[in-house]
């Protein structure tokens, strides 16, 4: 699982002189070849840049956060004004003491400081760079941002699944502890297979399954059946039929997945130890969908009554989480009998 704390979104300082070290090529060359004056061009962009570079992270880092994120939009404007002026200022100090008295050649005619259009020709390029800079850093802070608010959410996702796993197996150890407590009463001999299921039991899910998304159906039937064999222990009159009506050789399940609906059989069918039969029937239909359907008798006025346990809903929430919309679980009562079909999409991962 990716830990949110080892993933950094700053954008690198690197990055950052690229850009301005491209961008001042760009202009140098451009101004260059239109006055063809390589001199001049490097000079007055080395001029405008130093003030570029000052007010366009000054703009990001303390106006922004501090103003517009606080919707101080009256206080933002006016700091940008006085920013504008103070880069006019330096601007054309600089230009016409260190380069040329003419303060703007561009302009093919000589201008004089605080003149309105020199003013604003030199505010309107400063509003330019300032725009293009920002977008481009906040268009990447933005990507950045949903990467990390999706591995947020991936994280939330994987911790949510991972709680409805491990919810489940004390549920089931509990259950099984029960079984083998009321069989010690009895001084039982069957206390010792009891206790070899159990120790498979835990060896798959503490060690076989730990970290795992997918584990190999047979495994999960080695674990079905250990299951199964503890609970025919507890149910003498119990029989069990296991139809498997296609090779799962290669097929993948999420851990865990399935126990819950056979544990749902034995409980609800298992009441006041009437003769109960369970048949599970599994099969592959077109090679793209994992058929698992149970069905086991019950009494119906014993079943009103019987209390829910946290196996079916935590398997609806996992089948949720992990398939979205994309399963079928239904339930159906026909002739005194409980069936429950699951259809997920088979996966040949390792």
């Amino acid at each position: 699982m990716t830990k949110v704390k080892d993933i950094k979104f700053d954008i690198k300082i690197q990055n950052h002189i690229w850009f301005w070290g491209l961008y001042f090529l760009l202009n140098f060359f451009r101004w260059g070849a239109y006055f063809n004056d390589y001199e001049y061009s490097f000079k007055s962009n080395l001029i405008e840049f130093m003030l570029h570079i000052p007010l366009v992270y000054f703009n990001l880092f303390v106006l922004v956060p501090r103003l517009v994120l606080k919707s101080k939009y009256l206080q933002y404007s006016l700091a940008l004004l006085a920013s504008l002026g103070c880069v006019y200022i330096l601007k054309t100090g600089l230009t016409y003491y260190i380069i040329s008295k003419n303060i703007w050649p561009e302009a093919n005619r000589d201008y004089q400081p605080f003149e309105i259009n020199h003013i604003l020709a030199v505010c309107i390029g400063e509003l330019y760079v300032l725009a293009m800079a920002s977008s481009i850093y906040l268009m990447l802070t933005w990507l950045k941002e949903r990467e990390r608010n999706r591995i947020l959410t991936e994280n939330q996702y994987k911790i949510k699944l991972e709680y409805l796993k491990t919810q489940i197996q004390p549920h089931f150890f509990f259950n099984t502890l029960n079984n083998l407590y009321a069989l010690s009463l009895e001084d039982s001999e069957k206390v010792p297979d009891v206790i070899i299921k159990l120790s498979l039991l835990m060896e798959y899910v503490l060690y076989d399954i730990e970290g795992t998304k997918l584990t190999p159906l047979l495994k999960e039937f080695d674990y079905i059946q250990n299951y199964i064999e503890i609970e025919k222990l507890r149910f003498e009159n119990a029989t069990v039929f296991i139809n498997l009506e296609s090779n799962i050789d290669n097929i993948n399940v999420p851990p865990l997945l399935l126990i819950s609906l056979i544990e749902n059989a034995f409980k609800h069918g298992g009441i006041n130890n009437h003769e109960l039969t369970i048949k599970i029937n599994c099969k592959i239909i077109n090679n793209t969908t994992l058929d698992f359907e149970i069905i086991n008798n019950f009494v119906l006025s014993q079943n009103e009554s019987s209390k829910r346990g946290i196996g079916l809903t935590n398997t609806k929430e996992r089948l949720q989480l992990l398939y979205k919309n994309n399963y079928q679980l239904s339930h159906q009562i026909k002739f005194n009998f409980y069936i429950i079909r699951l259809q997920i999409p088979i996966s040949n991962e390792d």
